[in-house]
């Protein structure tokens, strides 16, 4: 029996006894979601309350990673002795002391909190989690260990079938492994979509004594998350897939590039890559050898372009460079390099423990698998999820997503992140795989959708996001470093009131010559926002150019606010808030706006709790 087998033999027993309910366990989701809501507090609540009743020592509290309902975070998951476990949402150290009690030691559900229970069956009038409107139509395969398993714990991995498929690969040809990967179908998670197995194989044909493989895990999507998430709750399984692909193109040398922002995750990557060097898994030199560096990123969006980031390990400045030659052939120190994001790489753990073939019976004819998403802005479930590819979009909004907040009208989502592009209402039922949204304007990108609703401003948001472009651009070809400036001091003139017909057109042709013209994919994809935001909503831009107004009433300058006298009680609520003192008035006198002093921050609108203010 070899050391990785006895290893697994032992940990197979402790998972035993961690999932047994035998002993009482808490579990609190200590990802940077949750410790941002309050985990922190809520896990010292948890010790000081199991001491003061005296089961310190006795009960097990473990920190999990995000199971993805961030938006119900901070997220514990109770069992006592003999009970299945039930997830409860939203809690408060105020709440510790009642579910210690009730729960840990009464074996009495805490109703009002909990979301699910963690079972195939009912416990108490609490639905199994599975049941859960957020979770029901996922299909986790990279998200399978977070919010499950101890992100710390080397053998919680080694239990739930960690390293099977790096063994599975080492007892293979690398033309084997590569072949495995092409019959998966897998395409990069993280946004180009490119045949992985492919990829692997122009690397692997490449003639050279050294070679790398580096993890891109430099995710700087605005509201992305999915990547951080996955190093947080289950880095070992990027070092595994690491492993794998090194393996499969003749490497020994592998970099993970994450962002100096991710500190919990770049921890728990540190303690996992010591953990498989201990195993001897890592730095092997009876069998595999392999070695694993972190490099950390300062920050800068471009570095998500291969090019870019290898120039940043190499410790120059991140600036891309024209192909060829590719990276397969000359890339990082001029040797072949094989890039791939956080997820494909935890993907290629799982296809090579489980076989190509079962990954492929996942998503659709050209877009096999699964792919992580994450929700954010005005969407009630905000968090991460993972679905079948070609899952229909109205599935993922309504009813993974719940639909807009506050029963709202969905008016779009920004699929892909700054480089995508918009969906509409009228898009909801299309699947969402990486052929149908391309040909509506959008990508799947690496995953991010930020939702919109009835109150965004589409010019806005292009403006928002090709503001974050043009900051991020490195500067280096022209194309990209003047079209973002001009085209967004175009839409800066059209918020204001001051656009002209011909704008429109003037946009339409900075983009095309940004899309045609830039070196790398920043400047090429920085466009995508402008230009399906004027395919679907050209009446918003010509409202703000010809009416000088904003539908939305979201631009200050097209947005008057004034104070209707009938529906005014006089309450002062309006001019306490005002910052100009634009909104005036005395107690239980109607009040008025002086259009001279106002700002149209909004802040009088937002104050007034009986109709007054109006919006024109």
């Amino acid at each position: 029996m070899s050391k990785l087998e006895e290893l697994r033999a032992s940990a197979e027993k402790e998972w035993a006894e961690f999932t047994s309910n035998k002993k009482p366990r808490v579990m609190v989701g200590a990802a940077t979601c949750g410790l941002a809501s309050g985990a922190g507090a809520v896990i010292e609540e948890f010790k000081k309350q199991l001491d003061k009743a005296g089961l310190g020592g006795k009960v097990d509290l473990v920190e999990t990673g995000c199971i993805g309902l961030c938006y119900a975070e901070p997220l514990v998951e109770i069992r006592s002795a003999n009970t299945p476990s039930v997830l409860y949402s939203k809690v408060s150290p105020k709440d510790v002391e009642k579910l210690v009690n009730s729960h840990l030691i009464g074996g009495e559900p805490v109703k009002e909190k909990a979301v699910g229970v963690m079972d195939d069956k009912p416990f108490k009038g609490i639905a199994p989690f599975k049941e859960h409107p957020m979770v029901a139509l996922q299909k986790r395969i990279v998200l399978r260990n977070c919010g499950v398993i101890d992100p710390t714990s080397f053998s919680h991995y080694l239990a739930r079938g960690g390293y099977k498929g790096l063994e599975r690969a080492l007892s293979m040809t690398q033309d084997e492994v590569i072949d495995e990967m092409k019959l998966s179908g897998l395409r990069g998670r993280g946004g180009a979509g490119f045949p992985t197995g492919v990829k692997w194989s122009f690397a692997k044909a490449s003639q050279n004594d050294v070679k790398y493989v580096i993890c891109n895990a430099d995710e700087g999507d605005p509201g992305a998350f999915m990547d951080r998430a996955v190093l947080e709750g289950d880095p070992h399984s990027v070092i595994e897939g690491l492993m794998i692909a090194g393996y499969a193109i003749g490497a020994k040398y592998g970099y993970i590039y994450a962002r100096a922002e991710y500190p919990l995750a770049i921890k728990r990557l540190k303690n996992a890559i010591s953990q498989a060097e201990e195993a001897g898994i890592l730095k092997n030199k009876d069998g595999f050898y392999f070695e694993i560096k972190i490099k950390k990123g300062a920050g800068a969006f471009v570095c998500g372009e291969e090019t870019s980031l290898m120039a940043s390990i190499e410790g120059v400045r991140a600036m891309p460079r024209p192909k060829p030659p590719f990276p397969a052939n000359s890339g990082l120190f001029k040797k072949p390099t094989n890039i791939n994001n956080v997820e494909s790489l935890a993907a290629a753990s799982s296809i090579m423990r489980e076989g190509g073939a079962e990954y492929a019976k996942l998503g659709t004819e050209k877009s096999k698998g699964t792919k992580t998403f994450s929700l954010a802005g005005k969407i009630e479930r905000t968090g991460l999820i993972e679905v079948e590819i070609g899952t229909p979009l109205r599935d993922i909004i309504e009813k993974i997503g719940g639909g807009c907040t506050d029963g709202k009208k969905f008016k779009a989502v920004q699929a892909g992140g700054p480089s995508g592009g918009c969906l509409t209402a009228e898009h909801l039922d299309v699947p969402v795989d990486y052929e149908t949204l391309s040909a509506l304007g959008a990508i799947i990108g690496s995953g991010g959708m930020v939702v919109m609703n009835e109150d965004s401003c589409m010019v806005e948001v292009a403006k928002f996001f090709l503001g974050f472009t043009g900051n991020e651009s490195c500067g280096k070809c022209i194309p990209c470093r003047m079209g973002t400036q001009h085209a967004l001091k175009i839409l800066e003139r059209i918020t204001s009131g001051e656009g002209e017909v011909e704008d429109i057109e003037r946009l339409k042709k900075i983009c095309m010559t940004m899309k045609q013209s830039s070196l790398c994919g920043l400047g090429q994809t920085a466009p995508n926002p402008i230009l399906s935001t004027l395919r679907y909503f050209e009446d918003e831009y010509m409202a703000h150019i010809k009416d000088k107004k904003c539908p939305a009433h979201v631009c200050p300058k097209l947005v008057h606010f004034k104070i209707d006298p009938e529906k005014c009680v006089g309450c002062t609520m309006c001019a306490r808030s005002c910052p100009t003192g634009a909104a005036h008035g005395e107690l239980k006198q109607k009040h008025s706006i002086d259009p001279e002093k106002c700002i149209s921050c909004s802040a009088c609108y937002q104050a007034c709790k009986f109709g007054a203010v109006v919006r024109d």
